[in-house]
């Protein structure tokens, strides 16, 4: 991994324009400025009203001309002023932004002044809040003078109905402490023997008599080609007991643990499975596989309870587990590009996957916001393309700030900049490997290109200072002279490739086969490539001559709207000569026809690409069946189950997005992937779906395409993701309730019609899973590996005649609170039956281990 300022500094020399020098940066601004959202409700449909206060704590007055304050928001495009303002909000790109003083501005030391403007969507989280704000004073010339960071900068709270809802479409209930006590009513305690003995739960179970006693006198012995699964057993029961196991070849012991590759098949399936047998004389763990045996290495490690870590001698019940995995892709993908995230917690959520038994890493290197992987013979990818700062403009061949990077490459305590070197990569391949997962690298083209643009466009300008111009344009990406005008979904205006030049495809081939080098050095062989192809914006190549000399070239493109579709069908030739299948988001597998309408794209359905659905919610929500049933090999990526970046909910001091929604851990496990319209249960606006009015004429998969279901996938993408804390909150656990849809067997709710009795029976195994959570699984998280970021959900509260009732999410979890103002803590007063207190009651749910949730605040 590379996070060192002299690359900083390197570039700042190669390319000073576009770079804040030392010199310009002065430290921290003495303007303290703080934002409001001031309603949701305007009297037009999806728009916000909000404001900046500013105050000048500085000795100079601010005029109207030398000064600009620059910030990152969530994207959303910025509507006129209704009425005169002081200064005026614009977009520049993405999700950066200006303030600009009007004619007239004045500021003077010791005074404040108010700032409206408007814009669409509703806003309802801290996270859309302006973020990493700093001003940039300018000479008469209008020269950067120099530069401040904003250190005084507050959100206000979100505490009116106008705040806390979208607008008049939003029927999701306020998150007040009330409505967190009327869910919870839903769940109830239920007895040890009835949890769940491992996530994802196992085909078969049979207990047994007696007990094993795991002491460290047991060595490991285990079968050819199977060391890599007997070191890893033996490294994690020395974490746990802090007792040394040994190793040896040799799959005939009697006693201790065993492991070896057998004829093991659970339901007709082979793969990855295995067969786990505990009893007092030894653990045999055989499998039809080395991956069927890790994946009971890992259930035998998930016997062992919470209580136990630590302890030198456990005893674990006899038991006997056939198991096989329901899909062979179980994915997860997380997005480094937008804010970076270190190696070592890149390594710490394989070690996550592994334990939950997924098997697939999308690892997202490339976006608009960040290059992260190094590529040799194109260092400007990582030197440009990997850091983020204040630039000149959007124009700039440099990376502007994005999710308040702020104005500095490399600050401490920002993820704008970093990148994984070649090194970094390789070590990640095969810490991964190990454990049986396969990362598949990805090279998002033709949009979400940004960084690799603005960096190609540096090395062009390098190349042709040094009079080598043949070199300069070997690998640029774009048409100098197209002037499209665009908006991308994340609005940027400019980060789409030229894909009517050699030299795209010639940088592609590039950067794969410099990956596929890792891969070697690996000891792997790389062969897949996720080529991205998602939100190619509209308008594109519209006003591009190499595009216009493309299309009169090759009559049948028709339309600028049909060359990503020429742009791919290129690309997927030129990887199948490389022996590599192309994966990518479903508008890769589709065609768009005259009516604007999108259909699959029947090239394709020889299995050489596989889409990834996402589109379960809006204007396609049947496309994942209609391209099953054509043929094609599909990954089911639900955004209303799956997206874990995807707000658990409505509180707006919870972290994440929400354009399609909110999704908490239920909406991970409830999950039928052959009858899925019956869990896709709203619309991103709360309406509730009835599937026999909302799905009507949708497309069902038929029983002959099940098998081109050939897995699901867990997003998470970065926008909101700052650091490994913040990731680990936002995958946990959420993760477990995603292992269980990706592993465990169908369940028996999954095809049963709507009524009541579906949902009864839904909501008892439910219940059983919130148990097993907070009464397993999140305690064991606070050990495992050194312990993780988990989230426990706020306690739900409520005043009845004077009598408060709380109760919680995941029972198991246990409640302490206050009522003298202070944060609650174990040392606190438990609760355990309805209270009469007075004024004002903070509470926490504690898990076993000793972690809490937020506090929930209820006034009486």
């Amino acid at each position: 991994m590379k996070k060192a300022f002299f690359t900083y500094l390197l570039v700042s020399i190669l390319f000073g324009c576009n770079y804040p020098t030392e010199e310009k940066l002065t430290g921290k601004s003495e303007l303290a400025v703080s934002w409001e959202l001031i309603s949701n409700f305007t009297g037009e449909n999806d728009e916000f009203d909000a404001r900046f206060f500013v105050k000048n704590n500085g000795k100079q007055e601010l005029d109207d001309k030398h000064w600009t304050l620059f910030f990152n928001m969530a994207p959303r495009p910025i509507l006129p002023n209704k009425t005169p303002q002081p200064a005026r909000v614009e977009h520049i790109n993405g999700d950066w932004y200006k303030l600009v003083p009007e004619s007239g501005f004045a500021l003077a030391p010791g005074d404040s002044i108010e700032i409206r403007y408007m814009g669409t969507e509703g806003v309802i989280k801290k996270t859309d809040a302006p973020l990493g704000l700093y001003i940039v004073y300018y000479d008469d010339e209008g020269q950067e003078k120099r530069i401040e960071q904003i250190g005084d900068a507050t959100v206000m709270p979100f505490v009116r109905n106008e705040q806390l809802l979208r607008g008049k479409e939003d029927q999701k209930s306020l998150p007040t402490a009330a409505q967190r006590y009327q869910d919870n009513l839903d769940v109830y305690p239920v007895l040890k023997e009835e949890l769940l003995k491992i996530i994802p739960s196992p085909v078969r179970m049979e207990a047994g008599k007696g007990t094993f006693k795991l002491d460290g006198s047991q060595g490991i012995s285990f079968g050819k080609g199977l060391e890599t699964e007997a070191n890893f057993l033996n490294k994690r029961l020395g974490e746990i007991t802090r007792t040394k196991y040994g190793t040896r070849q040799s799959d005939e012991r009697t006693s201790g643990m065993v492991l070896r590759i057998g004829e093991v098949a659970v339901n007709g399936i082979k793969k990855e499975a295995y067969r786990l047998d505990i009893s007092p004389e030894r653990i045999l763990i055989e499998g039809a596989d080395a991956a069927g045996v890790f994946y009971g290495v890992q259930s035998l490690l998930a016997l062992i309870p919470f209580e136990a870590y630590s302890q030198k001698s456990i005893s674990l019940d006899a038991i006997k587990i056939e198991d096989a995995p329901r899909f062979h892709t179980r994915a997860l993908q997380v997005d480094v590009s937008r804010n970076f995230q270190t190696k070592e917690t890149i390594l710490r959520t394989l070690d996550l996957m592994a334990f939950y038994k997924l098997n697939q890493f999308l690892l997202y290197t490339t976006e608009d916001e960040g290059w992260r992987l190094e590529i040799d013979g194109l260092p400007e990818l990582t030197e440009v393309g990997g850091q983020r700062q204040h630039t000149s403009g959007m124009d700039a061949t440099a990376l502007h700030p994005a999710y308040g990077s702020g104005p500095v490459a490399y600050e401490v305590g920002k993820h704008g900049s970093g990148y994984y070197t070649r090194a970094d990569f390789v070590e990640i391949l095969k810490y991964a490997a190990a454990r049986h997962i396969k990362v598949i690298p990805e090279l998002n083209l033709p949009g979400h290109a940004l960084a690799a643009i603005k960096a190609m466009e540096a090395r062009y300008e390098r190349l042709m200072k040094e009079g080598k111009e043949k070199e300069a344009n070997e690998y640029r990406l774009i048409d100098p002279d197209d002037r499209s005008e665009y908006l991308s979904a994340q609005g940027y205006k400019n980060n789409t490739v030229s894909v009517a030049q050699e030299s795209t495809y010639r940088f592609y081939d590039k950067v794969v086969d410099e990956m596929a080098k890792m891969y070697q050095e690996a000891g792997l062989k790389m062969d897949v490539i996720h080529a991205g192809g998602d939100e190619v914006p509209e308008k594109v190549w519209t006003a591009s001559p190499m595009a216009d000399k493309l299309m009169k070239d090759n009559p049948s493109i028709k339309d600028p709207k049909n060359l990503q579709a020429y742009f791919f069908e290129k690309l997927v030739g030129r990887m199948k000569k490389k022996g590599l299948t192309v994966h990518g988001w479903e508008e890769v597998a589709l065609l768009k026809a005259e009516d604007g309408s999108y259909q699959p794209n029947a090239a394709f359905a020889d299995g050489s690409v596989v889409p990834y659905i996402w589109n379960n919610l809006f204007d396609y929500k049947d496309l994942g069946y209609r391209l099953a049933n054509a043929g094609y090999p599909v990954i089911l990526c639900n955004v209303s189950n799956f997206y874990f970046d995807i707000s658990y909910n409505n509180d707006p001091e919870e972290p994440g997005l929400y354009w399609a929604g909110f999704v908490d851990t239920r909406d991970n496990w409830e999950f039928a992937p052959f009858n899925m319209f019956s869990t896709t249960e709203e619309t991103n606006f709360g309406r509730k779906l009835d599937v026999a009015r909302d799905f009507r004429g949708m497309e069902k998969l038929r029983p002959g395409a099940r098998k081109n279901i050939i897995g699901v996938e867990a997003q998470l993408w970065g926008e909101t993701v700052k650091g490994r804390e913040m990731l680990e909150y936002l995958m946990l656990p959420k993760i477990m309730g995603f292992a269980e849809s990706a592993w465990a067997k169908a369940r028996d709710w999954e095809e049963m019609p709507p009524g009541e009795n579906r949902r009864k029976r839904v909501g008892e195994a439910w219940n059983i899973f919130a148990n097993t959570l907070a009464t397993k699984e999140l305690p064991r998280m606070s050990r495992f590996n050194n312990g993780y970021n988990y989230r426990i959900p706020l306690p739900g509260a409520v005043v009845e005649d004077g009598t408060l009732k709380a109760n919680v999410a995941f029972p198991g979890l246990r409640i302490w609170y206050t009522t003298d103002g202070s944060e609650p803590t174990l040392k606190s007063t438990e609760y355990t039956t309805p209270i009469n207190v007075s004024g004002e009651v903070r509470l926490k749910a504690f898990d076993k281990a000793g972690r809490s949730s937020r506090t929930t605040l209820v006034k009486m």
